[in-house]
């Protein structure tokens, strides 16, 4: 099934994560463990992220992330880079009408200044092409670090301050969050990552403070809705205090 053809919107269900973020991890185990080259698993978790966009339509999510490159992946091989600069200029030359005519928007957090013309203007088309849309927003964590994401945000601050146009007195929790990559989007609700590793990896660090995580033992490639809503019913099961108490009568 492809993207213009996925089922019609529905409204999100009562308790069903707002934002859910995604790692998509172990395309290259996915391809060894069968005899496969890396570049086969990459190529394969593209139909994965279809497919994972599709099920969120379907069932009503709001906000989808999927870290989809960091900027710690540039000291991967050249090939592999090459290959995977490759399947994001086919996934967005590829998709971006049906994205389009599906109703998702799409952006795209990451640090732009190291980036090549042709991938910079991919992604600001992307961005612009579905701006007008109000269906799922896709979100594409692309040359993407939590830290440097921070270090970005901190030195927009402290030029604000040196140049007399905020105090420090001034700089708050909520003022740090609309200089982050993240501005203007809810913080996630569920983090999920694929292949069994436990750790965020450098991904959303600031984001995740009150996140609930699953960690599922299938490669990416092996991603579908199914596991997508074994994730959301493990999230469903859990409490969420955010540091107090449930109030009286709260829903779990």
């Amino acid at each position: 099934m492809r993207l213009g053809t996925a089922p019609a919107e529905k409204p999100r269900k009562a308790g069903l994560p707002r934002h859910v973020a995604i790692i998509m991890d172990g395309n290259g185990r996915w391809a060894r463990s069968r005899g496969l080259p890396r570049a086969e698993g990459h190529r394969r978790g593209v139909q994965s992220i279809r497919d994972v966009v599709r099920h969120a339509t379907a069932i009503g999510i709001e906000w989808l992330t999927v870290f989809g490159f960091s900027s710690e992946n540039w000291s991967r091989p050249a090939d592999e880079v090459s290959e995977l600069m490759g399947l994001l200029k086919l996934f967005i030359r590829h998709d971006l009408n049906e994205l389009t005519r599906g109703n998702v928007r799409v952006r795209v957090i990451g640090g732009r200044d190291n980036l090549s013309g042709d991938i910079a203007a991919l992604l600001i088309e992307a961005e612009q092409k579905t701006a007008g849309n109000t269906g799922l927003n896709l979100v594409i964590a692309f040359n993407y670090g939590s830290r440097d994401e921070i270090a970005r945000a901190t030195r927009a601050i402290a030029g604000e301050v040196a140049a007399g146009r905020l105090g420090a007195e001034e700089i708050t929790v909520d003022l740090v969050a609309t200089r982050l990559d993240t501005a203007g989007m809810p913080d996630p609700d569920l983090i999920i990552r694929t292949s069994g590793e436990q750790r965020l990896s450098n991904f959303l660090l600031w984001q995740s403070a009150y996140a609930e995580f699953v960690f599922v033992p299938d490669y990416w490639p092996d991603f579908d809705g199914a596991a997508f809503d074994r994730a959301i019913a493990e999230y469903l099961g859990r409490e969420r205090r955010f540091g107090g108490l449930p109030q009286k009568g709260e829903a779990v």
